[in-house]
């Protein structure tokens, strides 16, 4: 239910991995007695009991009730949340499956969105879906807009190599028209190799978002774009939203021209925010936000090659702005006194993680990779981990982060 409120045998992708992480030692936070939750208008404010998870204690990671048998709210009401949802080219399947599984959860109402790039193209999908049918219509139009990607990319000669296909592979590294293309982006520009500015999503966009209902859904959609020429980040909202908008929020500028809008050339909102809080914590009644993350935070392990080293850096630059957010809701946390206006209601967050380690084991060029096939299986790992999140979590919704931001300070 929805409320007001945005790509192996031995070689296969391991899905074995722990989802829904709550953090550095797999342990959930500390909440003091003295963090307020923020309520809506016309409650009132009360204390966050304390829980302590110890580190050595796996067993109690999830101990929380399964959703089936807990109240998110003592009144039975479904409970306000929003969602941050990453960019990530095709891996941006696997929020796919997320937002499936929670868009059938009644007990959950999504007030707000805040997404980039494929993020980004998911929210308004879901939001357009979901104003023209309900919950039902928001799954339906997602799974349209994913299929006619991969449909789109039928003839594309960006292909799995003979062996990666033999061995079950996702990768595109042994592709000869990747390796060629990535080669050749380092030389030339999307000016050099694409003077029209093509891009095939345009088109699938305007098919699958209805960009009229969009500006008047119940939800509120909040999309990074990040101005070239400023170098910062510009959120557009729901009646502000077009396909310029969703391609500009997705614009790598070694892959696309970068896109005007308003007289202003904008590239992908990564760089800016991937997503951005700020908005979410400033215009919506929740408390709670569950990021899905699709670009690994942590990875083993010193890159080497230079491709590696690109992804890693790339990883590293589409987290930073989101950490930092992070790390201000932790260090407000820790505050004597956080103030009573905006400071209060960054304090006041709690945040929730849906993530996979499958997502650690997929390197750069499976983010280009169209299949259907791979879209449906990150897709189905995506509901597995929102399955596995609500099914250990669902209690803490409205009572504490199960994120541990804390951990983040370290280092600092």
């Amino acid at each position: 239910m929805i409320k007001n409120a945005y790509l192996s045998s031995a070689s296969h992708v391991r899905f074995g991995g722990y989802c829904g992480r709550v953090g550095s030692g797999g342990h959930v936070a500390d909440v003091p007695e003295a963090d307020l939750g923020f309520v809506q208008e016309g409650t009132h404010l009360a204390e966050i009991p304390t829980r302590s998870t110890p580190k050595s204690d796996k067993s109690n990671m999830l101990a929380s009730p399964p959703l089936g048998n807990s109240k998110l709210n003592q009144n039975g009401a479904p409970k306000l949340v929003d969602l941050a949802l990453q960019g990530g080219g095709a891996h941006g399947a696997f929020t796919w499956g997320v937002l499936d599984r929670l868009l059938q959860e009644p007990r959950l109402e999504i007030e707000g969105i805040s997404g980039t790039s494929a993020g980004a193209m998911n929210a308004a999908v879901l939001a357009s879906g979901f104003a023209a049918g309900g919950a039902d219509g928001a799954k339906a139009a997602l799974e349209q807009f994913w299929r006619g990607v991969s449909d789109a990319a039928l003839l594309s000669p960006l292909r799995r190599s003979p062996l990666d296909i033999l061995l079950g592979r996702w990768t595109l590294d042994n592709s000869p028209v990747f390796v060629a293309l990535d080669l050749m982006a380092r030389i030339f520009s999307p000016y050099d190799l694409n003077p029209g500015g093509a891009n095939p999503l345009s088109e699938i966009l305007a098919e699958c978002v209805n960009f009229e209902r969009v500006a008047k859904a119940p939800i509120k959609l909040f999309v990074t774009a990040t101005n070239v020429r400023t170098g910062r980040g510009r959120v557009f909202r729901n009646a502000e939203l077009t396909p310029d908008v969703l391609l500009a929020s997705a614009c790598l500028p070694t892959m696309f021209q970068a896109v005007e809008i308003d007289g202003e050339a904008y590239w992908d909102g990564g760089y800016a925010g991937n997503p951005t809080m700020t908005p979410l914590i400033r215009e919506c009644a929740s408390s709670d936000t569950i990021l899905v993350q699709v670009n690994p935070v942590e990875r083993p392990g010193t890159p080497r090659s230079a491709r590696d080293i690109l992804n890693r850096l790339n990883e590293v630059s589409f987290n930073a702005t989101l950490l930092k957010e992070l790390r201000m809701i932790a260090l407000l946390r820790q505050a004597a006194d956080p103030g009573n206006s905006e400071g209060a209601r960054w304090a006041a967050m709690r945040i929730h993680r849906i993530t996979s380690d499958a997502m650690t084991d997929l390197g750069y060029s499976s983010k280009l990779n169209a299949e259907w096939g791979f879209f449906c299986m990150l897709r189905d790992e995506g509901r597995r981990c929102a399955e596995s999140f609500l099914t250990a979590y669902a209690a803490d919704l409205g009572a504490r982060s199960t994120f541990d931001l804390d951990a983040l300070l370290e280092d600092v």
